[in-house]
């Protein structure tokens, strides 16, 4: 009898700490060092309305106000740092080769016309810039604007020449880096802890675990950004007609557990910013800031901008 109570008091007294500490975090956890906090993110520069990751994409954006450029490196034969989604440069240049296997003046452009990946039937197309920029030209540019990074390659010499670059332009304070592979994060954060870095897709994972078990509270987190999908997205990216059951029951899951306010709360309070990605509508966002997400990724900065002015969606939200 007396084990028993004992038991209970026990469990309840732990309830009671993991739901104190989840809504007051910083008894426990110091609250991380925020140098900006972004609510209005450009996908690739805004590929929507710009050819995805070139200099006219992110130019557009920086000029309409966007808070954050999200792009993306690999590394050309002749280790030059480029700004590009794919590693081949089928879909958006039509070469049946890697950027990896050429030198950076022989890069193709950029084709005239290019899907809208988070955009179910849209294409964008582009002006006269249709190059594949450095990333150097891009800090150059634009000194002033956060920017994300998807390492898009487990390539040690690419991690490097990143953060020599983000050094050599004073970004550290600026930047955040990372990739759904846990194996490029903790390369990332070994060659410069300096520069925050993202949570991967395994991490997600046991930030998940943690949260439903009432753990998290008590465990320190490294990462500094937390960069989700908001998989009922899912539904609009394919026709509705074509989505198996399992398909449904799958997605409609995968956005209960992962779209959790009290979750994004506790992680902001703890000075972890989360983004959701990528949204093209104002129901999204919407959805997105009510669940108390610090920002949007989209496609189409005009198209949040325009969002967040008319419903005075502030950076403290």
């Amino acid at each position: 009898m007396c084990a028993a109570v004992y038991m209970l008091s026990t469990v309840a007294g732990y309830v009671f700490a993991s739901a104190l500490l989840l809504k007051c975090p910083n008894i426990l956890h110091r609250k991380k060092r925020e140098t900006f906090r972004s609510r209005h993110i450009s996908h690739r520069g805004g590929a929507g309305e710009n050819l995805e990751n070139t200099m006219a994409a992110f130019k557009h954006a920086v000029e309409l106000g966007t808070d954050m450029l999200e792009l993306d490196c690999h590394l050309t034969k002749d280790e030059e740092v480029v700004v590009s989604h794919d590693a081949s440069l089928q879909r958006a240049s039509g070469i049946n080769d890697h950027i990896s296997n050429v030198c950076y003046a022989e890069l193709p452009p950029y084709l005239r016309k290019l899907g809208v990946t988070f955009q179910r039937e849209c294409f964008c197309e582009g002006g006269e810039d249709k190059r594949i920029p450095l990333l150097r030209e891009v800090f150059d540019a634009f000194p002033n604007t956060p920017v994300n990074i998807d390492i898009k390659a487990n390539n040690d010499t690419l991690i490097k020449k990143v953060s020599e670059l983000v050094v050599k332009y004073d970004r550290e304070h600026l930047t955040v880096w990372g990739n759904a592979s846990n194996k490029i994060v903790k390369k990332c954060y070994k060659e410069n802890p300096h520069i925050p870095v993202l949570f991967s897709l395994p991490r997600v994972l046991q930030l998940l675990g943690l949260f439903y078990t009432g753990l998290l509270p008590f465990v320190p987190l490294r990462e500094q950004f937390l960069e989700i999908p908001m998989p009922s997205i899912m539904t609009k990216l394919k026709d509705p007609n074509r989505l198996t059951r399992s398909q449904r029951i799958i997605t409609w899951l995968a956005d209960t557990l992962l779209m959790r306010k009290a979750l994004f709360n506790h992680l902001t309070a703890r000075g972890i910013q989360v983004y959701i990605w990528v949204l093209n509508d104002e129901e999204d966002f919407q959805r997105a800031f009510d669940l108390g997400a610090t920002g949007v990724m989209t496609d189409f900065p005009t198209r949040l901008k325009n969002f967040l002015d008319r419903n005075d969606v502030s950076k403290s939200q």
